[in-house]
């Protein structure tokens, strides 16, 4: 027997009182009147910024507008003609490194804490955490009220990897001043289609 297998029998010896799993069937979550004007505050509090996509603009217009001095725009998506960087044919992840504009698509937002699920929809995901800034695409009509139907919502591909985003990465753990970009991108913006 292993050390890991006799300290957790130990453990199970010396449990005296075992305690059903609480029924959670009946757990709806917070619900909100408008769930995307919710999405867009709470994108905005954790440092995101969210533009809506407006008839005659093009994400590439925007993309330009919003980032001009961006040389290096990282995506697989057919809206992003100006790519010049592809997550799928890259030759490695490292090959990303030095990314300005890294362009995703989300599945649905959230409400609540203004995450956003994204599946693995590229060979390589770093493009996800190495940009320095990233643009999720979502389509504004995808936006649930809370993680309880979030996790109904979860669908994985065939990548079998998901993450949820949201906002800019972000710690106060060096001195408790506030770094953004200390573990992925410093910048997300929500371009809401």
């Amino acid at each position: 027997m292993s050390n890991k297998e006799d300290i957790l029998k130990r453990y199970r010896a010396n449990v005296r009182q075992k305690f059903d799993m609480p029924d959670l069937t009946d757990i709806k979550g917070v619900a909100y009147p408008d769930p995307l004007a919710q999405f867009v505050t709470m994108s905005e509090a954790v440092g995101g910024r969210v533009v809506e996509v407006k008839d005659g603009q093009t994400v590439d217009g925007l993309i330009r507008e919003l980032y001009p001095d961006a040389r290096e725009i990282a995506s697989n998506l057919p809206e992003v003609t100006i790519a010049t960087r592809n997550p799928d044919t890259v030759a490695s992840a490292a090959d990303l490194n030095g990314t300005d504009v890294g362009v995703i698509r989300g599945v649905f937002g959230v409400a609540e804490n203004g995450c956003i699920w994204i599946p693995q929809q590229m060979k390589e995901k770093a493009v996800c955490f190495i940009s320095e800034n990233l643009i999720i695409l979502l389509p504004k009509s995808q936006i649930v009220n809370n993680m309880h139907e979030a996790y109904r919502r979860i669908e994985f591909n065939d990548y079998g990897y998901g993450t949820f985003i949201s906002g800019p990465s972000k710690t106060a753990d060096i001195a408790q001043v506030l770094v953004m970009g200390a573990q992925a991108a410093r910048s997300v913006t929500v371009f809401l289609i």
